[in-house]
């Protein structure tokens, strides 16, 4: 039996009228980041569930394709949580931080190079485009130094991304996908945990990117947090920064890492849904995106 809600079917292709639409409405976007270089923040939902997973490498896949220079950074929390259980260490966080002593950094070294990056890398590669896995260590490319918690809070070896050396990704863009884990070192070759919120804007404002993605569990911004459809689709620096006081949990540090980005160069900023299938392509490549945009005030 015939799908009564399928879209109608054009003789000569098979593709329905909905889906020419879908192709149509994408091809400006396609022409407008071509060549452009666009940063996604992987995380939350997307990271940990096996379909959107998928989804996200297929999506990455074809955005290289179609001639986007896609940079993914990535962090790995829940995963370091999982093994620092195993091992029987402490999880202790402060001010949304964890806190990251020597061991601490050295299982998120472990887990985030030795394993997610991988993992992610493998994914790519799978589904047609080769991917390349790097650390802020590779070729020197973040030089860190100690932060603390936002209210000056001693979180340890956490690190704060001070230089990104842009020639080891461009040259690793060139022909591959960079996927960077959110690690680094500091002066003294002392290893430092990083949030990944943090790098992806560091990195994003060092080269000077189109668009920078956070993927997030969550939909956007809700002017109301209490109702979910208050989502700000899209507001300017200015309007993000007047809200900000009022404005409470980690959808703070987000607006705040957008709003600095934008300030620092980037086209725009997005925080995006990820539970949603194909998200990114969603946001890039459709007028009504898939999140909330941060844009330059005019």
């Amino acid at each position: 039996m015939n799908d009564p809600d399928a879209p109608t079917p054009d003789a000569s292709t098979g593709l329905g009228v909905r889906d020419v639409g879908t192709l149509l409405e994408a091809l400006p976007y396609i022409r407008q980041f071509r060549e452009r270089t666009v940063v996604i923040k992987y995380g939350g939902a997307a990271m940990t569930d096996p379909e959107l997973r998928e989804d996200f490498a297929r999506d990455i896949a074809l955005l290289k394709y179609v001639g986007v220079n896609v940079v993914v950074v990535h962090g790995g929390g829940p995963a370091i949580t999982e093994f620092m259980g195993r091992l029987g260490l402490p999880v202790e966080f402060r001010g949304g931080l964890r806190v990251s002593d020597e061991a601490t950094v050295e299982v998120a070294k472990m887990v985030l190079v030795g394993k997610v990056n991988k993992d992610i890398v493998v994914r790519i590669n799978r589904h047609g485009q080769p991917a390349v896995g790097l650390s802020g260590d590779d070729g020197n490319l973040f030089k860190v130094e100690t932060t603390t918690g936002p209210s000056g809070e001693d979180v340890g070896f956490v690190g704060r991304v001070t230089r990104v050396d842009t020639g080891v990704i461009d040259h690793v863009a060139e022909d591959f996908v960079p996927v960077i884990a959110s690690v680094g070192s500091d002066e003294s070759g002392q290893a430092h945990n990083v949030n990944a919120d943090e790098a992806a804007a560091a990195v994003a404002r060092a080269l000077g990117a189109t668009r920078l993605i956070f993927l997030t569990d969550i939909a956007g911004w809700l002017g109301d947090v209490d109702d979910p459809d208050s989502l700000v689709v899209q507001a300017s620096t200015d309007e993000v920064e007047e809200a900000l006081p009022r404005i409470a949990g980690g959808m703070r540090p987000k607006l705040q890492a957008c709003v600095d980005a934008v300030h620092s160069g980037v086209g725009a900023a997005s925080i995006v849904d990820g539970r949603k299938p194909h998200s990114v392509l969603l946001e890039l490549f459709t007028d009504e995106g898939c999140g909330t945009q941060i844009r330059p005030a005019r």
